[in-house]
């Protein structure tokens, strides 16, 4: 009954966009194979009233708003101010001149300022309310928006300041925040607040940053050094992009250079389904939204050819079209990172968002496809049929590439395999402070809807877990030495050794050199193999190996030749030197990953008298279909 209820309420959502039920394409989501609606089509006609909708709850029910049953405010958004601020500026900026609606919606705009400010509001918070600021400012309506007492509390409060110490450097923040805390200094500049100067060091230091630390290779350490390549990494360069521009300055060569390496790094992974980034923390929808920010400055400061810009537009069209049609639920009206429902279908994301930041992630998300809508809009892409040729234009991308982060004492780097309508990645990086330790930053072969991770797990997925005699516990994730990748037609070879393991049980990465590792992958036609010589320093004894692959796949049935899929995109699973394994549904909520649940957890261990007292050689293999 519950399941016939939400189609039903879902329909009209639904019939404005093809085909109809995409909750049955899980866990990838949808495929936009032949045509996807227009970005501004699926902005101005599904994302916009849905985002009015949770407007017009919120000025109804104020501080006791809730949304799907969780509360808006007291919930922990330390953000949640500046996403109102910058939702209800948009709200009136929006608007044509002579629109009748203006005086509401500023009176509706000061209403919120004064409800929400003795609410946290901290760092990228601070960055939405003043851009929000400055957006009424430039069009003359500040002191219309927000009355005298209110504004100049908000002046006193909105102060890149409170995240930065007096040396400039960040208080307890990844590096990322230097852009967060400029563009709130020019900002304050732009409105008179103080002089340009705080501006100019800032931006100063955060070039100096980006540049000691993307070293030649042109990618952000998350770290300072330590190793840590995800998405923001590949998303800093283009969000600095954007903040230079909406600030009024000018890129330059050294930012288009950085912007274009990004951009080198995202076209090989462009797919139909619309989905970004499938690894590291802060994933999920906010994976696939890096992309839009990085593709759309880039098509500003015309670093693209015209084939990529086109192509680059249509893959943003299926960003927001996926928007809609997976991470929207049609019955809540809100964005479902939580698997809360139904629609969500057991998601897990970073603890980091919360469930408590609901209304804010709906705000922040929506913000990000408008403003980039908006941008495409303006380069002439307004209404415009994304080009018909992606999918064949997708056959012609590299079968291989390397991306490389660093290399040195430690490589790091990223490989993206494309094998037919498959796009698989191998991030070799690590997750270093409060990280390390999680499986989305494994070293491990990562795909849309066939092999993920699971926020903030830390379980051995694809890879071995050592346990020595003593009871510690190591495994192979941080210290990569000497990664080798080589192609011989349709396969490539990926090969590193590690004289170092990570000793798990701190925060940080630990280097422990009892065990070393020689690692092999090999990509084929439709199967990945893992080869792993393990060496015990003299004298250490390994007690048990651990290795779990949690799947998408299901209708598991073990044989003689491992466990067998009925249904998914693995279909088969087998491994040697792991010892016994067993398949079994996966009920833990553990088993989640940020688009929904594994269906199958196929567990391995070995111990006892059967462990060699010297090299330990393990192996694993999956077969997968190509759709």
């Amino acid at each position: 009954m519950r399941s016939l209820l939400l189609l039903a309420l879902a329909a009209p959502v639904a019939a404005q966009a093809a085909p109809a039920d995409r909750r049955a394409d899980a866990p990838a989501g949808p495929v936009y194979a032949d045509s996807v609606a227009p970005m501004d089509v699926s902005v101005t006609t599904r994302l916009s009233p849905q985002l009015e909708k949770l407007v017009e709850q919120l000025l109804r029910d104020g501080k006791a708003t809730k949304i799907d049953g969780v509360a808006v405010f007291g919930g922990g958004d330390k953000f949640l101010p500046g996403k109102i601020a910058a939702t209800m500026a948009h709200r009136i900026v929006a608007l044509e001149p002579g629109d009748p609606r203006l005086d509401q919606r500023l009176r509706e705009f000061a209403d919120m300022a004064d409800l929400t400010l003795a609410n946290d509001n901290e760092s990228w918070g601070l960055y939405y309310y003043i851009a929000a600021l400055h957006d009424l400012h430039a069009r003359g309506l500040l002191e219309r928006a927000v009355r005298p007492q209110t504004l100049a509390t908000l002046k006193q409060r909105l102060d890149w300041r409170r995240f930065v110490r007096p040396d400039l450097s960040l208080i307890n923040l990844p590096n990322n925040y230097y852009g967060v805390a400029f563009s709130i200094a020019r900002f304050r500049h732009l409105l008179g607040w103080e002089d340009a100067s705080a501006g100019d060091q800032l931006l100063a230091r955060m070039i100096d940053h980006y540049r000691k630390y993307s070293g030649e290779y042109g990618f952000a350490d998350e770290t300072e050094g330590k190793g840590r390549f995800d998405r923001y990494s590949v998303l800093l360069i283009g969000e600095i992009a954007h903040r230079l521009l909406e600030t009024g300055m000018t890129p330059s060569d050294e930012v288009k250079a950085w912007l274009r390496k990004s951009v080198d790094l995202l076209l090989p992974r462009f797919n139909l389904h619309g989905e970004g980034f499938e690894y590291g923390r802060s994933i999920g929808t906010y994976g696939d939204t890096a992309f839009l920010e990085v593709l759309t400055a880039a098509a500003l400061l015309k670093v693209m050819t015209p084939v990529e810009e086109r192509m680059a537009y249509a893959f943003s069209s299926r960003v927001t079209a996926r928007y809609m049609d997976f991470w929207i639920d049609p019955v809540s009206g809100s964005v479902d990172l939580w698997g809360r429902t139904l629609w969500g279908q057991g998601r897990r994301t970073d603890v980091y968002r919360g469930e408590g930041r609901i209304l804010g992630e709906n705000f922040s998300l929506a913000r990000q496809h408008i403003y980039t809508n908006a941008i495409w809009n303006r380069l002439g892409y307004r209404g415009q049929a994304p080009d018909a040729g992606f999918a064949r234009w997708l056959d012609t991308l590299p079968r291989s590439t390397m991306t490389w982060f660093a290399r040195g004492v430690h490589d790091r780097g990223l490989v993206t395999i494309r094998d037919g309508k498959r796009m698989i990645s191998l991030p070799i990086i690590n997750g270093a402070e409060g990280q390390h330790m999680n499986n989305p930053y494994f070293p491990i072969p990562f795909s849309p809807g066939m092999l993920a991770g699971s926020a903030d797990a830390t379980f051995p997925q694809l890879l071995p877990r050592i346990t020595l005699a003593n009871g510690d516990v190591l495994m192979p994730l941080a210290f990569f030495k000497d990664v080798r990748v080589t192609r011989r037609g349709a396969v490539t070879d990926v090969r590193w050794h590690q004289t170092a393991l990570d000793r798990m049980g701190g925060n940080d990465a630990q280097l422990d050199t009892r065990v070393s590792i020689e690692t092999h992958y090999r990509f084929s036609p439709g199967k990945i193999e893992r080869r792993d010589r393990i060496v015990p320093a003299e004298g250490v004894k390994i007690a048990r190996i651990d290795m779990e692959f949690a799947s998408f796949s299901e209708g598991a049935a073990k044989g003689r030749s491992g466990v067998q899929f009925a249904r998914g995109a693995v279909t088969r699973f087998a491994t040697t030197g792991y010892g016994a394994c067993d398949a079994q549904p996966a009920t833990d909520p553990v088993y989640r990953a940020p688009t929904g649940p594994f269906a199958t957890v196929v567990k391995c261990a070995r111990a006892g008298q059967g462990m060699p007292l010297r090299t330990l050689e393990t192996s694993w293999a999956l077969s997968y279909n190509y759709d």
